[in-house]
């Protein structure tokens, strides 16, 4: 069966817990608890920002191959969460084939260039 509208799979939000704490040594090196650690790849990088409230935040960066970069920009992601809202929505179709699918994209065609769209 073929969907016309583009799907992927999204992971559902993680709620926040509370580790254990962590110590820097003299040496500045920290190490994270491996609860944290097995949610991350291997030599990741962290974009580390310390904020006016004494609270200091580690933003993973995730490297990303440079093929799939535009997967990752604004634009496609925010046609991706559009996506997402017409399949819960429903407003999606389903075909027994790609010969259906081709077929229902050409009817609309014709249907779009009658209105003069």
């Amino acid at each position: 069966m073929a969907t016309r509208t583009v799907h992927r799979e999204t992971s559902t939000q993680s709620t926040q817990k509370k580790s254990p704490p962590v110590r820097m040594t003299s040496r500045g090196s920290v190490t994270l608890p491996s609860v944290i650690r097995e949610r991350l790849p291997e030599d990741v990088l962290f974009d580390v920002v310390s904020r006016e409230d004494g609270v200091i935040e580690l933003h993973p960066k995730i490297a990303v191959n440079p093929s799939q970069a535009w997967f990752y920009s604004k634009r496609w992601q925010q046609m991706e969460r559009e996506a997402d809202e017409d399949i819960a929505a429903g407003r999606v179709e389903r075909f027994e084939d790609g010969e259906d699918f081709l077929a229902a994209l050409e009817a609309e065609d014709a249907l779009l260039r009658a209105e003069g769209r």
